[in-house]
């Protein structure tokens, strides 16, 4: 398949392609004119980039996993450890989500007056949430 082939049957821009192949994450195996030809191989191969990306690895980890030889060697405790990062994360945006909703319907006359409220400002006001309004201590990680 030529690079216009890859381009239009996986929906990837032909600069990627080509940015992916310089990082080693693809291969082309030859050209026809001044385009590249790959293997139909490369749609598997850019199937597991795109899953990869889209669980949050880097294509550096992305490369390691899926290797040069077209023989995926996908490391397992990587695996569990991104399963546990995307843990953390969906607890962190619970907690985000609980505390957006207890302000939207808090009965007290203001958020000033609200404890909760006032609990999440001295938080902040002592760097113990991050710019995510994430909060770093584990016994204040819901709102």
């Amino acid at each position: 398949m030529d690079i216009a082939e890859v381009v239009k049957r996986s929906g990837v821009p032909a600069s990627t392609l080509r940015f992916y192949e310089e990082k080693g994450l693809i291969n082309s195996v030859g050209r026809h004119g001044l385009r590249r030809v790959f293997n139909a191989s490369v749609l598997e191969r850019l199937a597991l980039i795109a899953l990869g990306q889209a669980v949050g690895f880097s294509l550096d980890e992305i490369a390691r996993m899926i290797g040069s030889k077209g023989n995926p060697d996908i490391d397992r405790e990587l695996l569990v450890s991104k399963a546990d990062e995307l843990d953390r994360t969906i607890q962190k945006l619970i907690a985000m989500r609980d505390g957006l909703r207890h302000a939207a319907v808090c009965s007290a006359p203001s958020h000033m007056e609200c404890p909760k409220f006032r609990r999440l400002l001295g938080l902040a006001a002592d760097g113990k949430i991050n710019s995510e309004g994430t909060v770093k201590l584990s016994q204040e990680r819901r709102f």
